[in-house]
């Protein structure tokens, strides 16, 4: 099961009534959403609750209806909702330049950081010890047990800065700036994260060059006085990316801005062996407090059709969903305990065969067992 990351508040199994806006967007993104549906109507069906569900258009499936990769017809149902669920955006890499998916990821993905604020990203990044020896890295490296969760401000930094290009091509800039309140939310919740894990947190920067930097580490040691507990430790982006493949044992929880968060995700997400296996939440900081869970991997249009696609990382995402949006700790519990009891029990998609001589399980396949699993668990 994945080490709890901060819900804020724990779950009781009290029925609730939410509503979920359902994005799957492009290529594999339906076929693995399908199961991580079937969970989330396992869940409903064993707890009592009832999650009312709507599907929209998002990223090149949405061009051709509305001209648009985020219209405002999913904007609005957004909006209605109490989370959303998100699959993935883009298409073949040689239709690039076609409108539809030109810009799809971009329009489509900043368009719902920037209107819902998203603020805080979450990636887990955890090798699973029935798979540990499809990670990239030596058994001897990962001997202690990589279960890192990297904690990313999402809406500020060089992302969002003034970009500038001269007339003559000749120079460009672009500008990197961050504010204390918008340091504090990713901060703040690392440390909470931290107080339910190892209380160990690692900011990762760039304070021998940036002021920005400097600003991350002022603000990180004054709030760290209402943490005694939580051992803070400050590590160069170029360092964190050596260690993170070096010693990945040695990190709990990470908290960095968006740039370097970009990188450092990315890095660690190959550690698990598969992107399959990644979820991710990305916290809104609004009115509603409107949240997005989402796999780590793409659309991977390649793939599309085919019914070889690893869904667990749209499954766990609604595990994820679960904890942070409903606070429903032990349904989320219980998502992540099927998933490892079937990854045990030697089930594999095509991304995670390890073994030869076997025909890997199909994505329905795959999503049919972590159900049963589901009510296996359950009435046990």
């Amino acid at each position: 099961m994945l080490r709890t990351v901060s819900s804020r508040t724990l779950s009781t199994s009290t029925p609730q009534v939410k509503k979920i806006a359902v994005l799957p967007g492009d290529g594999i993104g339906p076929e693995v959403m399908d199961e991580a549906l079937k969970a989330l109507r396992a869940t409903e069906n064993l707890f009592g609750h009832t999650f009312e569900t709507s599907t929209h258009q998002i990223g090149g499936a949405a061009w051709d209806d509305h001209q648009s990769h985020f219209p405002e017809s999913t904007r609005a149902a957004c909006n209605a909702s109490d989370a959303v669920l998100f699959g993935s955006v883009g298409g073949p890499v040689d239709q690039q330049e076609h409108p539809k998916w030109k810009d799809a990821e971009k329009n489509s993905i900043l368009g719902l950081r920037n209107t819902f604020n998203l603020a805080v990203n979450i990636r887990p990044a955890k090798v699973f010890p029935m798979l540990a020896h499809l990670s990239p890295l030596r058994q001897d490296i990962i001997k202690g047990g990589v279960d890192v969760v990297i904690i990313r401000e999402l809406v500020g930094g060089i992302y969002f800065g003034e970009h500038k290009t001269a007339a003559d091509g000749q120079s460009a800039y672009d500008v990197l700036s961050y504010t204390v309140e918008q340091i504090e939310r990713p901060l703040k919740f690392g440390f909470e994260t931290a107080m339910l894990r190892d209380k160990k947190l690692t900011v990762v920067d760039k304070a021998n060059v940036l002021d920005s930097s400097r600003l991350w580490r002022q603000v990180a040691n004054e709030m760290a006085s209402n943490y005694p507990e939580v051992k803070l430790d400050f590590m160069y982006i170029d360092n964190a990316c050596m260690q993170i493949v070096k010693a990945p044992c040695d990190f709990d929880v990470i908290v960095t801005e968006n740039m370097f968060g970009d990188i450092l995700s990315d890095t660690a997400s190959v550690l698990p062996g598969s992107l399959g296996l990644c979820p991710s939440a990305s916290l809104g900081q609004n009115a509603t407090n409107l949240h997005l869970y989402e796999p780590s991997g793409g659309s991977a249009p390649d793939l599309e059709g085919k019914g070889v696609a690893n869904p667990i990382a749209q499954i766990l995402s609604v595990a994820m969903m679960l904890r942070f949006s409903f606070q429903m700790e032990v349904e989320a519990s219980l998502i992540e305990s099927a998933v490892e009891k079937v990854l045990g029990d030697g089930l594999r998609t095509m991304d995670i065969l390890d073994y030869e001589g076997v025909t890997p399980s199909s994505t329905s396949e795959m999503g049919d067992a972590i159900v049963k699993m589901m009510h296996t668990v359950h009435k046990a």
